[in-house]
């Protein structure tokens, strides 16, 4: 599959992003090159190799991950003390879904 103008087009007004034709040359050959190498990935024989069913190892001494344990945590009026924009008990934002 080559992915030419038509698809980043697309891409990019699915991200509202405003692309020069020389960034979509740019991207289309990123792209590519992308594909290309997905390709090369899928010609190599995998049938010896057991599939795993997730990254992490089941051993505990090698989780990354730090004990789940009650932190002291800020309070919500502290918390929102730092918002340009506050109202609530909540953060104000834009509004950023079209209708």
């Amino acid at each position: 599959m080559k992915i030419g103008v038509t698809e980043v087009e697309y891409v990019a007004r699915l991200a509202h992003l405003a692309i020069t034709e020389e960034e979509k040359t740019l991207f289309i050959g990123q792209l590519n090159s992308i594909l290309e190498y997905v390709e090369k990935l899928n010609t190599l024989d995998t049938n010896h190799v057991i599939p795993t069913a997730q990254i992490a190892s089941g051993d505990a001494m090698l989780q990354p991950l730090r004990p789940d344990e009650p932190q002291r945590h800020f309070s919500q009026d502290l918390a929102l003390i730092n918002g340009p924009s506050t109202g609530a008990g909540h953060f104000k934002v834009p509004k950023v879904i079209e209708r």
